[in-house]
């Protein structure tokens, strides 16, 4: 078996133009991957593709017939593929007497089914070629649930089980899947959730994230990073 080059890699990352997606989409081409990245935003993906060389591609997520094509697109715009970094995704806090029934569908219509149908598609190919990545960006928060977190904790519970079934799904045909756990990371991903946090030097940033994707898709194939979490070490 061979170790995964990172500049043998020809990767899509969901929700890459923004936040934990486009830093890992940045390191990525940094260290000489092919690398696409989707967004809802045209104008804010073009943007985040321009910058760190990247193919840009419009599409939702949620959309079943967006990511058929885009997944087909990318196959011809990179020549190939083999890592998927399944990143997509927001959130709605609230507490449980003020969540909606369609809190809980549109947080699930990204983060859940919006998953499942970019994994399903690039799993496809995977199987095909008898090679693949897929690492899905979960959080702690799919650990261990916390007041006003109903709709998003549910998706990353739902998230992080469904990692689990394609794991015993693909491994027979040497896809990996893998998860990982960030802990509060300073993104806009707060402020648009309106809950906006202070910034601190102690706190985690997209890179430490990006930096432990690019760690395990650097494994040797013949094992895995199942899931790793990571924290900051002392947060004020």
């Amino acid at each position: 078996m061979r170790a995964m080059r990172i500049q043998d890699a020809m990767a899509l990352v969901t929700g890459g133009s923004s936040g934990i997606g486009f830093e890992t989409a940045r390191q990525l081409a940094k260290r000489g991957a092919k690398v696409a990245i989707c967004g809802r935003d045209r104008a804010k993906v073009d943007r985040a593709a321009k910058e760190i060389g990247a193919v840009a591609f419009e599409a939702d997520v949620s959309m079943e017939d967006d990511v058929v094509g885009m997944v087909r697109g990318i196959i011809d715009r990179l020549g190939g593929y083999n890592v998927l970094i399944n990143n997509a995704g927001f959130g709605i806090f609230k507490p449980l007497l003020e969540t909606t029934v369609d809190d809980m569908r549109d947080v699930f219509a990204t983060n859940v089914f919006g998953a499942m149908i970019v994994a399903r598609e690039s799993a496809r190919y995977f199987v095909q070629q008898r090679r693949g990545n897929i690492v899905n960006v979960a959080s702690t928060a799919g650990q261990r649930g916390f007041a006003g977190g109903t709709a998003y904790v549910a998706s990353k519970f739902a998230l992080s089980g469904m990692t689990e079934c394609w794991r015993a799904e693909l491994r027979k045909s040497d896809v990996r899947v893998m998860q990982i756990n960030p802990s509060e990371v300073q993104t806009e991903f707060f402020s648009v959730a309106g809950r906006e946090r202070p910034l601190s030097e102690r706190k985690l940033r997209p890179l430490d994230i990006a930096q432990a994707i690019l760690n395990m898709l650097e494994m040797e194939d013949r094992a895995l990073v199942t899931e790793t979490t990571v924290w900051a070490t002392n947060p004020d």
